[in-house]
């Protein structure tokens, strides 16, 4: 197993796993127009681009004998999505391939999203999960992340209601 930074010259890669894990966790509770209409924005060329070259945001891959498994978005500062606040990291998007599931990665992207926002001297790590995403819900609540508010994610013409979870971290 290993985790690495993405780079532009990863885009294709990244565009295509972010459309494949997507589309495989909501891809079955929304209408395909929403669907389709929320990947062409959230995944063009140009979004990604923009993404991966802000320096407050960076994508990391994980890797599983070798094959991209899964990835993980962090932002900082003014890339976060809701609230920027300085001493805080989001966790924006996490997400392993169906069949690399189960098999410890996503704690090993969250260890390393809280080990990434402790050198960072981040006081606290924070994301927003749909409210109907019961495994994800599960998953964040036994690693420590409390529900601390919720905000509209917007898909397609359906807006959703995301639960914002937090974990507090202790800073050495």
């Amino acid at each position: 197993m290993s985790i690495e930074k993405v780079t532009s010259k990863q885009l294709k890669a990244l565009q295509t796993i972010s459309i494949q894990t997507f589309t495989d966790t909501f891809g079955a509770d929304n209408s395909e127009q929403d669907l389709a209409d929320y990947l062409d924005s959230a995944y063009s060329d140009t979004q990604l681009s923009s993404e991966i070259a802000n320096p407050n945001s960076a994508f990391y891959f994980i890797k599983h004998n070798g094959n991209i498994a899964g990835y993980l978005k962090l932002n900082s500062n003014d890339a976060q999505t809701e609230n920027p606040n300085p001493d805080s990291m989001e966790v924006e998007r996490i997400y392993i391939l169906p069949t690399f599931k189960r098999l410890g990665l996503g704690t090993q992207l969250i260890e390393y999203a809280i080990k990434m926002a402790q050198e960072a001297h981040k006081a606290h790590i924070w994301l927003g999960v749909w409210e109907h995403n019961t495994a994800a819900l599960t998953f964040y609540t036994k690693l420590g992340f409390k529900q601390i508010g919720d905000h509209i994610f917007q898909l397609g013409d359906d807006a959703q209601r995301d639960l914002i979870m937090q974990k507090d971290l202790n800073l050495h």
